[in-house]
């Protein structure tokens, strides 16, 4: 299984040496299932897997701060981005709100 970048700086240079893969930049040494492991999974509120540029549907009707618009049950969030490190947020605009961050809890994959 080809490792294409370090999963600590995320810089290319990286080699074999034995079991294990090391960074020739920051020196970090891991191994392969390891960085698989560390990767952050980001669920829906049915436990679905949500990855960058999904399309997700709001549960419940949400008060949003700094705005007098509610986002209404059955909103749909296009073309979703995934907060780095934060399985529990994602960011993304509706049709009359941009900028949007949301919990996930209150989301589900449409």
């Amino acid at each position: 299984m080809p490792v294409s970048s370090c999963p600590q700086c995320s810089q290319p240079n990286v080699y074999p040496d034995g079991a294990l893969w090391i960074c020739a930049d920051c020196g970090h040494e891991w191994t392969p299932g390891e960085a698989q492991a560390d990767a952050v999974v980001v669920r829906d509120s049915n436990g679905n897997v949500l990855l960058a540029g999904d399309t997700v549907t709001v549960i419940k009707d949400l008060k949003v701060k700094g705005s007098s618009i509610p986002l209404k049950q059955g909103t749909v969030i296009r073309n979703i981005r995934l907060v780095e490190d934060d399985a529990e947020h994602i960011e993304g605009n509706s049709d009359k709100i941009k900028g949007l961050v949301l919990k996930t809890c209150f989301l589900r994959k449409a």
